[in-house]
């Protein structure tokens, strides 16, 4: 491991960034500036294999199958917290889409030592999952070659579960331990070695694309509204409110009242108003949809049986 790490574009000297700690406070913001803008250029090039990502992942959506992140440090944190964020834009159950970090829960504010160099860990991880077939396993790592990742794709191969990997670096050692492999390279940092800026700036990135593309696949956006929104704050019940008035065209008085009527329920309401249908025949409809907005609509025209 400690040989080649100067192989690694992730572990490289910027040379823009040479005399960093005797720059400007302004100069550094210019320059960290500039290289971010670099980040989305580094994805384009990628955008085929994270295409075939998703298409796995939405397979396994279908089958009732999980989204499970896997990664140490920031790469790990970056996959928790995509994860979370799918529970309340998305209205999915907490179980569907898990992030799991090297060193467990811990892990996420204190650094667990050790824990990321044993690929055992990670296959018990998903072990104590109940991994299956139906799931589908993205395996993060800036370096391209953390050991906990690996040995959880293997177990995840293994048991006939989807496997992906993301990388900073080409040629990356999980690429060879996935069906899809996505290898994103920012190049270096402007702190040598500080993963957490470009590289974790380029995998947010990646993970934006693969829940948020995923969650449309199945049903769970209309036109480009987040209809399944889970309302439980004020701010929620605002937005679910604004949804019902951007897909409808109705008053904003209106929508409260679909709202209420809909039982909170953003895709209902849409229905309900949209099919001039009850709260019950919209229901029915979303159901034999499975949760589709189109095709509950569609049946009002006879389009789906």
């Amino acid at each position: 491991m400690k040989s080649d790490i100067n192989q690694l574009t992730t572990e490289g000297r910027n040379p823009a960034s040479n005399d960093l700690d005797e720059m400007s406070i302004l100069a550094i913001a210019q320059l960290m500036n500039q290289e971010d803008a670099k980040v989305s250029q580094s994805i384009t090039p990628e955008l085929p294999q994270i295409a075939a990502a998703i298409a796995l992942i939405v397979t396994a959506f279908k089958a009732n199958g999980r989204l499970i992140y896997m990664g140490a440090g920031t790469s790990g944190r970056l996959g928790v917290l995509d994860a979370a964020e799918c529970v309340p834009t998305f209205g999915t159950e907490p179980e569907m889409v898990q992030g799991l970090i090297a060193g467990g829960a811990q892990a996420m504010t204190v650094a667990v030592e050790g824990a990321e160099d044993n690929p055992n860990l990670g296959a018990q991880d998903l072990k104590d999952l109940a991994l299956t077939a139906n799931d589908a396993v993205v395996g993060l790592a800036a370096s391209g070659r953390t050991p906990y990742v690996i040995g959880a794709l293997d177990y995840a191969q293994k048991i006939g579960a989807a496997t992906i990997s993301l990388a900073c670096n080409n040629q990356a050692l999980i690429s060879q331990h996935a069906q899809v492999a996505i290898e994103v390279t920012p190049g270096p940092e402007v702190l040598a070695g500080s993963t957490r800026l470009k590289a974790g700036t380029a995998e947010k990135m990646v993970l934006n694309m693969l829940s948020t593309i995923s969650m449309a696949k199945i049903g769970k956006v209309y036109h480009n509204l987040m209809v399944d929104v889970k309302p439980t704050n004020e701010k929620l019940v605002i937005r679910a409110k604004h949804m019902i008035e951007l897909a409808t065209g109705v008053s904003a008085d209106e929508a409260s009242e679909l709202f209420a009527a809909a039982h909170q329920n953003v895709k209902t309401a849409i229905v309900m108003d949209l099919a001039g249908v009850s709260v019950s025949d919209a229901e029915q409809r979303l159901q034999r949809a499975h949760g589709v907005v189109r095709d509950a609509l569609a049946l009002q025209r006879g389009g789906l049986k």
